[in-house]
């Protein structure tokens, strides 16, 4: 029979190596996997940087949902993050009002020429400029867009195209010798009409200040690329845990144990993570968890140090923990029944866990609700 964990795991009596880096200044911090699951509903930190502007120019008939892939990215990095990391408006080209693919009217915040007149939405206010193209959009130059596109260029902004938006680019001589990503609907246009711009086969490419994609797939890609260059990986991994829940779901991976842009692990440190995903209200100890997938204690550690920067306990008791939010916040179980459910052994415990962890106990984090 598997031996559960005892109480040094759960009450953490035990100071030693496994438990005490857990411990700062009399706070918890999650290790680096767990830490993207839980990123929204940490403490939130004093941030003086504004957020990184983003403008997006919608073609008529653009794609809505390679449109729509792009803010999700920008949205949700907002919404893992402690601070506002990104802001974003539309312009249309010749009217504020825009027709999408899907015969949707959209209402942007202008048209082009907001970005010369208006203070508020002049070229000098972004950071990034993407043109949003789609199947039906002209493949003809706007010479209005070509010279915003310029002069986006002398400001030194990150312009980019979506679909067939590189084209605008390509209009406005901004690809010179760079590669370009565009839907391969395009690539015989884009060959005969720019023979110097070089069409890559890659869905997205990012090179200097260009970033161009060919379609809605790769238009979250590419987002999730140019956040990480401008924002870090960690928050590329905490957007992954939100966005990718559905392709990890169809892999049979817990999206606690092997995220797109987490780190590799070996099989058997998988198997573990499994394990305790599948014992949670009655936690396993380390020894039962090693028995089960046929190696040391010691081996299992090791293992957790070097693909987890962590220990087994600590990793298991932020599982838990991870466990015992999502019920506090989705749930109308009692305190006490979620720290049942999440194997803790005392109530206490699991709200002073709990409070180490998220800066609230259960019942504030509960009145407060989900992060907006």
């Amino acid at each position: 029979m598997l031996k559960h964990i005892d109480h040094i795991y759960d009450v953490e009596t035990d100071f030693s190596e496994n438990v005490r880096p857990a411990l700062l200044n009399g706070k918890r911090h999650f290790s680096n996997l767990m830490r993207d699951a839980n990123s929204a509903f940490l403490p939130s930190a004093e941030v003086s940087e504004k957020p990184l502007r983003v403008g997006f120019v919608l073609s008529e008939h653009f794609s809505m949902m390679a449109f729509t892939a792009a803010v999700d990215a920008l949205v949700t990095a907002n919404l893992v993050s402690a601070a506002s990391l990104f802001s974003f408006n539309t312009y249309g080209i010749g009217s504020a009002q825009v027709t999408s693919d899907l015969g949707i009217e959209i209402s942007t915040q202008g048209s082009l020429d907001s970005l010369k007149q208006d203070s508020l939405h002049s070229l000098d206010t972004l950071d990034v400029l993407i043109v949003c193209g789609g199947f039906r959009c002209s493949l003809r130059e706007n010479r209005g867009l070509t010279e915003t596109l310029k002069t986006g260029a002398r400001k030194d902004i990150i312009l980019g195209g979506i679909w067939n938006g590189a084209i605008s680019l390509a209009y406005a001589g901004l690809l010179g010798d760079t590669q370009c990503a565009l839907h391969p609907d395009n690539h015989a246009f884009m060959n005969e009409k720019f023979d110097q711009v070089i069409v890559s086969e890659h869905s997205y490419v990012i090179e200097d200040k260009r970033i161009t994609c060919a379609g809605h797939v790769s238009a979250l890609e590419m987002m999730l690329k140019l956040i990480e260059q401008l924002q870090g990986k960690n928050i590329v991994r905490a957007i992954c845990e939100i966005l990718n829940c559905d392709r990890i779901v169809e892999s049979g991976e817990s999206n606690f144990i092997q995220s797109p842009n987490g780190p590799y692990l070996p099989d058997i440190l998988i198997e573990v993570l499994r394990l305790m995903n599948s014992n949670i209200e009655e936690p396993l100890c380390i020894e039962s968890l090693a028995l089960c997938v046929g190696n040391s204690r010691r081996h299992i550690e090791r293992l957790f140090k070097k693909y987890l920067e962590t220990s087994p306990a600590r990793y298991y008791l932020e599982v838990r923990i991870t466990h015992a939010r999502r019920l506090v916040l989705q749930s109308n179980a009692s305190i006490t029944e979620i720290s049942v459910a999440s194997g803790f052994l005392t109530t206490s415990h699991f709200s002073n866990c709990y409070k180490d962890y998220f800066g609230v106990s259960p019942s504030q984090a509960r009145e407060r609700g989900n992060p907006p």
